[in-house]
């Protein structure tokens, strides 16, 4: 098994398996990465995730490139069923890196090493960042005539300062936990025995609070991203409303005025 998918007390669990490829991604990790984001996304009882690799030297290093572009290329014929799958639905693996695939559910990343590539393009795409001291990212297909095709020259002008985007993308070089942290692509870094449990606790966090405005929130930034004021503050209405409309944002006031815990419903 090269991902672990676990759930537990409304936090799905995302693991990469692969340390012996620096936690790269090949055809069987891609297929079971986009079915645990699909069970994720439709599992109405898991209110957070978290994403992370095994070991402490890469968190994900991108594509394992000797079992993917040959089956991309056609060079060579699939071997198994994860392979004739990706040879099918190429899109398979822009969704398994959530570079086109909705969801509006929260998603933490948990950085216990290398964030390269496409590893450094699902960190995009996640909410929370949480990185240990070890941790380095980078996007270094310049270096060899590629181009980071994950969502990388949209999403990360728009996360960082633009030069700081464009140095990244344009040598290739990798920055250190501390830098990603002082330039605003991270939130924190902890020590490597604490990364998890930070992560875990943030997640727990968010659980508590009401899954619908949970949800609607992250919508909102997504979906007024690139609006104009108007077009986003009009977005906003339309989502927040529904919120304000519910089930959830009747409980949480009475459960403060009761001084009790909520009891959300997500409705």
């Amino acid at each position: 098994m090269t991902l672990h998918y676990e759930k537990k007390d409304k936090i799905a669990w995302l693991t990469i398996d692969r340390p012996a490829s620096h936690n790269s991604l090949d055809p069987d990790t891609i297929i079971a990465m986009l079915e645990a984001w699909e069970d994720y996304r439709d599992d109405p009882d898991c209110l957070c995730a978290i994403v992370t690799g095994v070991g402490y030297k890469a968190f994900c290093s991108g594509m394992d490139l000797d079992a993917v572009i040959p089956i991309m290329t056609g060079s060579r014929s699939p071997s198994n069923a994860a392979e004739q799958k990706l040879a099918e639905r190429p899109e398979i693996i822009d969704q398994a890196t959530l570079r086109n695939f909705e969801l509006y559910k929260p998603v933490i990343a948990a950085v216990n090493g290398f964030a390269i590539a496409a590893g450094m393009e699902i960190v995009q795409a996640t909410d929370i960042r949480i990185a240990s001291g070890n941790a380095k990212f980078g996007l270094q297909e310049a270096k060899w005539g590629l181009f980071p095709l994950g969502g990388s020259t949209v999403r990360l002008p728009r996360q960082i300062p633009y030069s700081m985007a464009m140095e990244l993308m344009l040598t290739g070089e990798l920055i250190d936990s501390r830098e990603a942290e002082r330039i605003g692509f991270i939130n924190r870094v902890v020590r490597q025995e604490n990364l998890l449990d930070e992560a875990e606790r943030i997640a727990r966090s968010i659980v508590r609070n009401g899954p619908l405005a949970v949800r609607r929130i992250k919508e909102s930034v997504l979906r007024c991203s690139g609006l104009s004021i108007e077009a986003g503050l009009a977005q906003e209405q339309i989502l927040g409303r529904e919120v304000f409309n519910s089930k959830d944002a009747k409980e949480g006031p009475r459960a403060f005025m009761e001084k009790r815990e909520p009891r959300f419903t997500g409705k």
